[in-house]
């Protein structure tokens, strides 16, 4: 067993985000030591792998806790696991899409400001300001 701070610096990670894990249910500790520290397995290094690697992935916490529960479920169905996937791919393209539109209202604002004269008078921020039924100046 080692102690939070033995597991943090294993996993490459504060021991904050560890105690932020513990109140999700996505780690436990097994217990406290004598001096009141909380002591984990060496296996919770995996655990702690498998979350980074689905954040890295773009799974929120929410569903890093669904796969864990279908990683460790000996009923679970990859059936499942795939649709958790597939609904994250929606999500990501639908991000995508939003920040594509983002970027061309970003482009096209930038395209009407020459970077001269006052902040007053630059188109962006005018856009910016313009009152509401004239979002077309975005």
């Amino acid at each position: 067993m080692v102690t939070i701070g033995v597991l943090a610096k294993r996993a490459g990670m504060g021991t904050g985000t560890l105690r932020y894990y513990e109140t999700l249910g996505l780690i436990a500790p097994v217990g406290r030591s004598r001096g009141g520290y909380r002591m984990y397995r060496d296996e919770d290094l995996r655990r702690l792998r498998f979350i980074r690697r689905a954040q890295e992935l773009g799974f929120s916490l929410d569903e890093v806790a669904a796969l864990l529960r279908l990683s460790e479920s000996h009923g679970a169905r990859a059936a499942d696991v795939r649709h958790l996937t597939l609904e994250k791919l929606r999500d990501i393209d639908r991000r995508i899409r939003d920040l594509e539109r983002m970027k061309q209202g970003l482009e096209r604002l930038s395209g009407r400001c020459h970077g001269e004269g006052p902040a007053s008078e630059c188109p962006i921020l005018a856009a910016l300001n313009a009152v509401e039924g004239n979002e077309g100046a975005l």
